[in-house]
């Protein structure tokens, strides 16, 4: 179909305005990766799309498409955790040392680009590419399975506002996982990530966690899918001892991976609590509280 065809459906206003298909939003996607489209066109539709705003069956759609231009590296008793690609601002990543607590347990797949807007934090690339990875964690840039969608880049950036590209970026399934989990915001969008992504996993999460990432540093909740039924957990680091106090101040790249390399004895037991979060998700473990007995 024309691109024109989509750029009306998304930028005539209010009342001109429309939902695209399934179909339709597949073929959008496929002419954004193939960049058939004018590079003023394709930032016109992204921000159209994002003020009228995007359903449900249009991400559906544009996710089956960017599976497609995914390469896949299948890895066996795995979990894929879905970061935002624009980083984290004001605390720590935990993964890594989540990851050397999990050791002969679980395989956690991460993925990651160059930074996209509009946080302008620190992302997943800048970590893998300074600290050394255990075995267990596995990382893929998206400029080698995805490289139609690391195209894009230069034009997310130069509009440098969210777009719902990164929604579709966060989890693109590269090592064939049963189990994943991402984190969100608010409530009201638990549901439409639900929708969005369990279908496409034996086990799906949502946590209520930092920054947008799949992390817990203070109370939150943890919405488990399995078999289409939604189980809901409160999580409160404090019943485990822990006592974190978050920064609200930009955090440096260095002072990010000083933190990882001399972790500090809370954010050792706070990457111990989110370790065992994941072996439940992966159902590795019945409950968090046995889960993190276990990690001891």
């Amino acid at each position: 179909m024309d691109f024109h065809t989509y750029l009306h459906a998304v930028g005539t206003g209010h009342k001109g305005n429309r939902d695209l298909s399934f179909e339709e939003s597949h073929d959008m996607m496929r002419q954004l990766l193939d960049q058939k489209a004018y590079p003023e066109q394709i930032a016109a539709f992204l921000l159209g799309w994002r003020m009228k705003p995007e359903t449900t069956e249009e991400f559906r759609g544009a996710l089956h498409a960017c599976d497609a231009y995914t390469r896949t590296t299948p890895i066996a008793n795995s979990l894929e955790l879905g970061y935002p690609f624009d980083g984290k601002r004001h605390n720590p990543y935990l993964f890594p040392l989540t990851a050397s607590l999990l050791q002969k347990r679980l395989n956690l797949i991460v993925t990651g680009d160059i930074l996209q807007p509009a946080k302008k934090g620190i992302t997943t690339q800048d970590i893998c590419r300074h600290i050394p990875l255990t075995s267990n964690l596995y990382y893929f840039e998206r400029q080698t399975y995805c490289p139609s969608l690391h195209a894009l880049s230069k034009i997310r950036n130069r509009l440098d506002l969210r777009t719902g590209l990164n929604t579709i970026e966060k989890l693109p399934r590269v090592a064939q996982s049963d189990a994943a989990v991402t984190g969100v915001f608010h409530k009201p969008y638990v549901k439409k990530y639900i929708d969005i992504f369990a279908a496409r996993y034996k086990r799906f999460a949502l946590l209520q966690g930092n920054e947008g990432t799949p992390e817990l540093f203070s109370k939150g909740r943890l919405w488990l899918v399995v078999d289409a039924k939604v189980q809901e957990y409160l999580i409160d680091p404090k019943r485990y001892g822990i006592d974190y106090q978050r920064s609200w101040k930009r955090i440096s790249l260095e002072t990010s991976l000083e933190q990882l390399n001399d972790p500090s004895e809370v954010f050792h037991k706070l990457a111990r609590l989110n370790a065992a979060i994941l072996l439940m998700v992966a159902d590795h473990s019945t409950d968090i509280d046995e889960a993190f007995a276990q990690l001891a």
